[in-house]
């Protein structure tokens, strides 16, 4: 296993070294020591490799994460896993802002609780919070889900679109357009699998709420103008 100390070696040396992993290889198990709150760590990763960070990184761990593994053990800055393509992301700790932003793919699970703007116009990314989410999470959220056993703090799912929220907890509001929803079978099973995904294993399918999109944004109308 290829380990590499940030107190010693630079971030770029890492970030070559992961982009460089040849298809095939068979040494794609990283550790990562002393990233001490450092930006960018393991981002741009296109190969299914495993990176696991022995502390807090800043903002943009991971980004565009493209069939890698990638587990912080530590907290995260903001834009954790932003524009991710597929594979995994684990935050053991809290993330801050726009944690999974504009994600495509994958799945980002992050164990203790996120900052505002979580999933902020994700596209099809699946984002598991073990603890609680701020303000303004999923706004403008195309596809994908957000699951939260926490709590959600203001104007979730501002300007939603088709992607799909799932709350444990209570729901400071709601933003624009964005309303509870039927929780149906076809809900429950899929909730579940995320669940399982995510490693929560404590905590049933029928304990959350599903919000959506009520649709009415979709083209202007000039009954629903209040609404913007």
């Amino acid at each position: 296993m290829p380990v590499i100390d940030l107190a010693v070696t630079p971030l770029r040396d890492l970030n070559s070294a992961l982009h460089a992993i040849p298809p095939g290889a068979n040494d794609i198990n990283y550790e990562v020591l002393n990233p001490r709150g450092s930006n960018a760590v393991a981002v741009g990763i296109d190969a299914p490799v495993t990176v696991d960070v022995k502390g807090s990184v800043g903002y943009y761990c991971a980004g565009m994460n493209d069939g890698g593994t990638v587990t912080v053990h530590g907290s995260a800055g903001p834009g954790v896993a932003e524009n991710m393509m597929s594979g995994t992301v684990v935050i053991e700790g809290d993330a801050s802002q726009y944690a999974g932003a504009t994600g495509r793919g994958g799945l980002l699970v992050i164990k203790g609780n996120a900052a505002s703007r979580c999933g902020i116009s994700m596209k099809g990314i699946d984002i598991v919070v073990h603890g609680s989410i701020g303000h303004m999470s999923a706004f403008m959220g195309q596809s994908g889900h957000l699951v939260v056993l926490g709590d959600a703090g203001d104007a979730l799912g501002d300007s939603l679109y088709e992607a799909r929220l799932f709350v444990r907890g209570s729901v400071k509001s709601l933003g624009a357009d964005c309303i509870e929803k039927e929780m149906r079978q076809e809900h429950l099973t899929l909730l579940a699998g995320l669940l399982e995904k995510a490693g929560v294993t404590q905590v049933k399918p029928e304990e959350f709420k599903r919000y959506g999109s009520a649709r009415r944004l979709y083209n202007f109308n000039i009954d629903n103008a209040d609404a913007y």
